[in-house]
Formats: C-alpha cells, structure tokens, sequence
C-alpha cells in the first residue's frame, strides 16, 4: 500500500493548518472519510433518500435495499454466521449499553460477578458498574502488568463459577495492547460466562474474524474506521439475541401492538426502534468497501511499522515518557513531556498544523494506574506516513525548547 496515494483519497487532509501542512494523528479518537464514502453520501440522500422497510415507493425500496446490503455487508466483513447477527446502533457506547441493559440484567443477581480491565474505556466500565450496583453483581478487575499488558495466568485467576459476563477491549486505546481476547473467551466459557468485545480500536486496523474469536457479543463504530459519525454495530450470537429484550421501544420494532401489551419483531429489527441510522449504513458499507480494497492486513502491517518507528522516535527525546509495551501492533502512541501538561503539548503541535489528543481519553482509572491526571496521544491510520511522525518528533522538540 501507498499512504501517500491513499491520503490523496481524503479531502480534508489536503489542507493547511495555522499555516503548515496538516498532520492528523489523531485516527483512534476518530478517522477521517475518503471520498468514496463522502461519494456514497451524497448519492444516497440525491437518489435514495427514505425511509426503510414501511414503503412500497420506489425510494423506500431502493433505500430499504441500501441499509439491508449494509447490514450483509457488515457480516461479511466480521464473518458473522448470520445477517440478523448485526445489529445498527449510534456506536460501540450504544451497543455496550443495550448488551449491559438487556442481557446483564436478564442473567445477574446479588453475588454474580462482572470481570472487567482497569483499562477499559467508560463506554466499557460505567455499563458494568451501574449494573453491579443495581443487580448487587460483583464488578471484578483482572490485575495489570507493569507494560499495561494482562497474563492468561491473571485471567484464570479472576473469572470464577460465580462470573457470569467478561469484558474487554480488544485493542486498549491509550496502552495500545492487544488482548488476547480468544483465549480469554475460552476461559470465560469454561467458566459458563459470556464475553463481550469492545471493538472499537480494533475493527478498523485488523482483520476480526468473530466465529474465530468465538465471542458473544462484539461492539464497533463507524467513525474510527473512514465511516461516518453516528454509526455503529452490535454483532451478538443469534441465540443469545433471541433471548434477549429490547430496551428501546417504538416504531420498527413491534410486530403487533394491543391496548395493554405488544410484541416486537424477529432479529435483528427488534432491536432497533424508531427510523434507523439509513444513511449511516450506506456510508459504513462504502468504508468497508474501501478499507478491503487496500486489504486489512496490509493496513495492519503498515500500522505495525508506523508504531515501531514513533517509540523509536519518540524514544530519542530526552523528557518523553512512553505508556505501553514497547512492542506494539497497533498505531498508537500515548506519551507526556515532562513538567509540561498535555493540552499545552497539543495546542503547541496544533500551531504546527499537527492534531493530537490530549487529556484521560475517557479512561481516568486507567490515568490513576499510570498516575498521570492526562496524556497525550498520536494515533496513526493507513493515510499516515514516517515523515508524519518525523513531524511530530522535531515539534515535540521544539515544544521541549519552548517550555524550558
């Protein structure tokens, strides 16, 4: 692959920032859009623009065909057993919560226990732990090494009879560790629980494959991975999904409605109320379309070498401290300067045109273990180059300079 064609694809990295090139690393927070889903936009809402499954119009069937080839094409790209495994929502916070919700509520009492990481997103916390407080469950961590990595060993060590869900990131967004999430979900299943997948800094930058990882429940958005904002999918097992209620009730999802009860629909529909996210289908199908055409491996491996050259990079500079396993597989870099804050290492690269995140990257438990109130962080993606983090590097020098 070639980032430097590829990033010719995105128009709105073609553009100057405080007068300087712009360099945007800041891809896990969220990724930018080529043109062919800016394309695929535009020509949904000129051509197919309506609303889905109630119409007999033409519009209305040309865009119920839309959203359902999305919903196809989805499962395909996960290599989900069944289409109405997937399941449209706003994002991975939304189908975290309507898993935490329905099924965790379904299946927990007092004395159950939840097991989860210390560096969880909140979208991969808050659910669990509201839920334990309303059900009396037992919200338990699985301890972390020194890198920010966990040991199988720790993990056969926490899940216990009494587990009944575990839950994890596959990709940490601020240590960049990679979990072993199969084997833990063997463990996880030994023990009779479930195990649910957060996604959402995994599925845009390597090939998921959810009948192999044998999860039940995964979680991911649209907007990390060249989709629009607003768009995200629960994949769960078909048998698990039938069990379980919606949490969201309306239009779309009933299948008959009296004066005092009502029934909802079969998979996936039941799950989704009210007019769905129609366009944002569209614009997740062209991005999938788009990331498999470079291929998922060839993005992982120049990811992997990007990775490899920022901690060689950053490394060189005296002040930096590097959060994380040295050796990495994904495309971030979480660091602070030292005695300097990270928002004012970020509004300093910012007046040298390049984007970085700052701050707790919701996960302040994980800043607690780390015992740094913030960070910054250089995410990178398949239009990112070495020259990008060469340019990171010597403002990240100059910011040294400016603050002493």
């Amino acid at each position: 692959m070639n980032p430097a064609l590829i990033k010719e694809q995105f128009p709105i990295l073609n553009q100057e920032i405080n007068g300087h090139p712009l360099v945007y690393l800041d891809s896990a927070a969220s990724s930018q859009k080529p043109r062919k889903v800016l394309d695929a936009l535009k020509h949904y809402y000129e051509w197919d623009n309506a609303n889905v499954h109630r119409g007999v119009h033409t519009l209305g069937s040309r865009a119920t065909d839309d959203y359902e080839s999305a919903r196809e094409r989805v499962a395909r790209f996960i290599n989900a057993q069944h289409r109405e495994e997937i399941i449209f929502t706003r994002g991975t916070t939304t189908a975290l919560n309507l898993v935490a919700s329905s099924y965790g509520h379904s299946v927990l009492g007092e004395g159950d226990e939840i097991v989860i990481t210390p560096m969880e997103h909140h979208s991969n916390l808050i659910p669990w732990q509201q839920l334990a407080l309303k059900t009396g469950a037992v919200l338990k961590y699985i301890p972390l090494q020194s890198d920010g990595s966990i040991l199988l060993d720790d993990v056969e060590k926490t899940v216990t009879p009494k587990t009944k869900i575990v839950a994890m990131a596959y990709v940490s967004n601020v240590l960049g560790v990679v979990n072993p999430v199969k084997q833990i979900a063997e463990i996880a299943h030994r023990h009779g629980a479930v195990m649910v997948v957060d996604g959402a800094q995994s599925t845009p930058h390597m090939k998921i494959d959810v009948q192999d990882l044998d999860c039940d429940f995964y979680a991911f958005s649209g907007h990390k991975m060249c989709a629009p904002t607003g768009i995200g999918v629960l994949y769960g097992k078909k048998r698990l999904l039938e069990a379980m209620e919606p949490i969201e009730y309306g239009g779309e999802m009933i299948d008959d409605v009296g004066m005092f009860e009502s029934t909802w629909k079969e998979l996936p529909y039941k799950f989704e109320g009210g007019t769905p996210i129609i366009a944002g289908a569209v614009g997740l199908a062209a991005a999938i379309d788009f990331l498999e055409e470079i291929g998922m491996d060839e993005i992982h491996r120049h990811e992997t070498k990007l990775a490899a050259y920022s901690i060689q990079r950053l490394s060189e500079i005296d002040g930096v401290t590097i959060y994380g396993p040295r050796e990495r597989e994904v495309g971030l870099i979480t660091f602070n300067l030292d005695d300097v804050h990270p928002h004012d290492v970020a509004t300093v690269l910012d007046a040298s045109g390049i984007a970085i995140r700052a701050g707790h990257h919701c996960c302040q438990p994980l800043m607690r273990w780390l015992e740094a109130s913030a960070t910054a962080r250089a995410s990178f993606y398949l239009y990112n180059t070495e020259e990008d983090i060469d340019r990171l590097a010597d403002a990240l020098i100059q910011a040294k300079e400016y603050f002493k």
